[in-house]
């Protein structure tokens, strides 16, 4: 969570020494604590940030509830208050996206103050928080214009696909881009590249300000996304799965090595016998920790797509299927494609890539490849072999290593195309390039 608030006693949302009608009436000897945030921020930076206000007169539940969301990138707290006949103001003068309303100090008043918010602030969502679960005061939050009703105490995981739904319903409403980009890199046989591509393409994504960015590391037998990074981590994914039940956001990203690049890293186990310790069920609440924690996230699977590799999958916005222009490989796409197809939303969420074009003249051509595989080719990596060799072995990704390949161009515009860029074409020795890839073959879609 951003931001660094400032004090305003029983002001519910201006110093005091700028005054304000109405609120200054009240001058109770209980303090409200508002935490007005920073406002000065970029419109690039913000566009995946929902924007937080917390009104609890419980100032214990408000901390609990405050450190809940401690750490997660995506969000910014606007504003906290203690008191409901306040919060009214504070929602109208900060515009925060999500008002969260604990109820259980006052129901009725603050249900009233629900439906208010309703009325006066439709743009600004209202999630309910109490310790009672029953039926009829859900009908009457709802009824009032909460948009989500949660039982304390709050698991993480609740709250986190509170949030999501709510973030969805404003892209529909807005269309403006929201939450995490989950990225699974997979492969259509061992050695094509996967993790070439996800650590070079996190590296670059990181690179950029407004992002924060974790590679997770799913091959979990043989992965070695820390060996490109030259990184020796102090945890691994199996110390933060055995305390999947209490992780919290800070302890989260304390586990994770960061690398110059900005780049976050949790790597696979380091003892092949620790690999059962890793479910299914506590991968996925791992991955949703990490969704709300950054900007951008990028799932290196393993070649055995098993039931924690289908879990990647299903939570991915993008499936990165890295094949190369040879018959093994292209057959394995269409066998995967098959299954995916089967799987509801998969297939759609697949992007090809092709990876070490022009590796040798017996290379399958384009037009024959998107034949067999029945789709486009989605991006083309250009073969340079001993450049990206050079780079793993001296644990230095390419965007630092060599800045000005065409293969590290090829992959920042691919890191651009991704996040809806424009890809410029530019010309170079008389040949046409895109982002820096070498256009051997006229792609239908322009990439």
């Amino acid at each position: 969570m951003h931001g660094s608030g400032w004090y305003c006693g029983w002001s519910p949302c201006r110093r005091a020494d700028e005054g304000v009608s109405g609120a200054q009436t009240f001058r109770d000897v209980n303090r409200i604590f508002v935490a007005v945030q920073a406002r000065k921020r970029s419109s690039t930076a913000m566009s995946n940030i929902l924007r937080i206000a917390i009104v609890d007169p419980n100032d214990l539940q408000r901390e609990s509830l405050k450190n809940m969301l401690l750490g997660i990138d995506t969000l910014w707290l606007e504003a906290e208050c203690s008191r409901y006949e306040f919060f009214a103001d504070v929602v109208a003068q900060t515009n925060p996206d999500i008002g969260i309303v604990a109820i259980d100090a006052d129901p009725q008043k603050a249900l009233e103050l629900v439906a208010r918010l309703t009325l006066n602030s439709p743009d600004c969502a209202v999630l309910v928080v109490s310790s009672s679960s029953d039926g009829g005061l859900i009908l009457q939050a709802l009824r009032a214009g909460a948009k989500e009703f949660l039982t304390l105490p709050l698991r993480i995981d609740d709250l986190l696909a509170a949030l999501g739904r709510i973030s969805e319903r404003r892209i529909g409403g807005e269309g403006r881009a929201r939450g995490s980009q989950v990225f699974a890199v997979a492969g259509a046989i061992g050695g094509v590249g996967t993790t070439s591509l996800a650590v070079n393409l996190g590296c670059i994504l990181a690179k950029q300000p407004q992002n924060s960015v974790v590679l997770l590391d799913m091959d979990l037998c043989l992965g070695d996304a820390d060996v490109f990074l030259d990184a020796i981590p102090d945890y691994t994914l199996v110390d933060v799965a055995q305390n999947v039940n209490r992780l919290d956001f800070t302890l989260l990203k304390r586990s994770l090595t960061k690398h110059s690049s900005g780049l976050y890293l949790l790597p696979r186990p380091v003892q092949l016998e620790d690999v059962g310790i890793i479910t299914p069920e506590n991968m996925q609440r791992v991955i949703g920790l990490l969704k709300a924690t950054f900007t951008h996230l990028i799932l290196d699977l393993s070649k055995g797509y098993s039931a924690v590799d289908m879990v990647a999958l299903e939570t991915a916005n993008h499936i990165l299927l890295v094949t190369q222009l040879d018959l093994p490989c292209l057959r394995n796409v269409v066998r995967l494609m098959m299954s995916f197809s089967n799987m509801e939303g998969m297939a759609e969420k697949v992007k090809i890539i092709v990876n070490r074009v022009g590796l040798d003249s017996g290379q399958i051509t384009q037009k024959k490849a998107e034949e067999t595989i029945g789709r486009e080719i989605f991006w083309q990596i250009p073969n340079d072999y001993r450049t990206m060799i050079e780079a793993r072995n001296n644990g230095i990704p390419l965007i630092e290593g060599a800045p000005k390949a065409a293969i590290t161009h090829s992959l920042q515009a691919l890191a651009k195309a991704l996040s809806g860029e424009e890809v410029p074409e530019v010309e170079a020795g008389g040949k046409k390039y895109i982002g820096g890839l070498l256009k051997l073959w006229p792609t239908k879609s322009g990439k």
